[in-house]
């Protein structure tokens, strides 16, 4: 019997490969055979010739890589990219960004999620944690371009019950959502702006449901020193008390992370996760970063983010990836820490590890989803290679991203995006803008005060 046409075959590439021991590798002239939306085999392209296929793309010198995750991101809030600029934290939340958010409408939230996929899929993002409002209109985004996202509806304790009622609703009711592509959690804003009981109710709900929860916490060294001096204990240590790492938890930022609390993070009972966004810790000069080192060394995966481009300016996993890399150089004092082999594995498993996806995808092996990026590195500022892994990391950019799949869906061929009308969108947002950053109300959605 003649075996049915696999779905897509992509011929001739060189394929990044992950071994059992953190190692990333390269295997040359592969292809990569896809059925159902499942990597079915890495095989060589001379094996490839003699099978037939739905589609086929000929990856003849690109380097084919797992997609990117970008594990922490405020997707909506690229409306706002620019609007709060070379301010300190307080004044960032307090004085733009709080105000301008008490304007968002759903609509609002549609138009900057759907701008926010398009960026991210032509810079070979193919899943994204997001943590934001009117988080049903993110889902429909993704449902309709076909990315792949891991989702849940923030609250702050001001909001009152419902809020925390309405993380769940939303939850529940988008799990498994969009083909599977959808996951979903609990989404406390932070430990300063989510009150213990809250925090403890979060915790008992994601274990009588089966949820993860993703929350910001110890985001700074200033929020930590503020947590200590009102409250005697550090925001790691009021997860701890509340409950929440005995279950799923990913934190975002984590600059804050002091030395004490690595003993807790060590000897916490739930899967727990870190995501670091580096861009915008440089951007408001905060004296820290993610301890990446100190993580790894407790065996935490500390994945890749952008955090919102408000902050961010940019949802460019890539440049955090480099980022990553140099300014662990930098704060450690080690030239050999992060290498660019590292760098790849954090970019790719340990952030889909992070998302509760370690073994749904991250890496192209059989089994796992077809969530592929295929990288052109012809272009100048690529050549020559003597050491690809450095190569990717430090010489090419998100723009050498010529093709992005997920589920084995093509989403972008040769920088031609195939489900987002960016010139529709941008003109939607643009009409939106008077209305959107008029701050004469004098409202905010929430104060900071750390």
């Amino acid at each position: 019997m003649t075996p049915s046409p696999a779905g897509l075959i992509i011929t001739r590439c060189t394929v990044l490969t992950h071994d059992d021991h953190e190692g990333i590798g390269f295997a040359e002239d592969a292809a990569i055979v896809v059925r159902d939306g499942v990597v079915e085999a890495v095989i060589s392209s001379a094996e490839a010739e003699e099978l037939t296929a739905t589609e086929r793309i000929d990856a003849h010198g690109q380097i084919a890589l797992p997609g990117l995750v970008n594990c922490h991101t405020h997707a909506p809030m690229v409306a706002l990219r620019g609007v709060a600029e070379d301010l300190p934290t307080e004044e960032w939340f307090n004085d733009v960004v709080w105000p301008v958010e008490s304007n968002l409408t759903e609509k609002d939230v549609e138009s900057g999620a759907r701008l926010a996929c398009a960026e991210m899929i032509r810079g070979g993002v193919t899943c994204f944690a997001d943590h934001y409002f009117s988080m049903d209109a993110v889902a429909a985004v993704v449902e309709e371009c076909g990315i792949r996202a891991h989702l849940g509806e923030a609250y702050f304790s001001s909001q009152g019950p419902q809020g925390r009622e309405r993380s769940l609703e939303f939850a529940l009711r988008h799990r498994g959502g969009a083909g599977g592509r959808i996951t979903t959690t609990l989404a406390p804003h932070a430990p300063y702006t989510v009150d213990d009981a809250d925090l403890a109710a979060t915790a008992e709900l994601a274990r009588e449901h089966g949820l993860p929860v993703h929350l910001h916490a110890s985001e700074n060294r200033d929020q930590a020193e503020a947590s200590l001096a009102r409250h005697g204990v550090t925001p790691i240590e009021v997860l701890r008390r509340t409950g929440l790492l005995d279950g799923d938890v990913l934190i975002a930022h984590g600059t804050g992370i002091l030395d004490r609390d690595l003993p807790i993070l060590r000897d916490a009972s739930g899967r727990i996760a870190v995501a670091s966004a580096p861009r915008g810790y440089l951007k408001f000069a905060w004296p820290t970063t993610t301890p990446v080192r100190a993580l790894h060394d407790l065996g935490i995966p500390v994945g890749l983010a952008t955090d919102g481009a408000a902050s961010n300016n940019s949802l460019d996993v890539w440049e955090s990836m480099a980022l990553t890399a140099l300014i662990q150089k930098s704060t450690t004092g080690d030239p050999r820490w992060l290498t660019a082999r590292q760098a790849l594995h954090h970019a790719t498993l340990q952030s889909a590890r992070a998302v509760g996806l370690g073994e749904v995808v991250g890496s192209i092996a059989p089994g796992r989803r077809a969530d592929i990026i295929l990288v052109d590195l012809t272009g100048p500022h690529t050549q020559p290679v003597h050491d690809l892994a450095a190569t990717l990391v430090h010489s090419a950019r998100s723009s050498d991203v010529r093709t992005t799949i997920v589920d084995g869906r093509v989403l972008m061929r040769d920088r031609e995006l195939l489900a987002i009308d960016v010139p529709a969108v941008v003109r939607e947002l643009g009409e939106r803008m008077p209305a959107l950053l008029d701050r004469s109300h004098g409202k905010r959605i929430q104060e900071y005060d750390t």
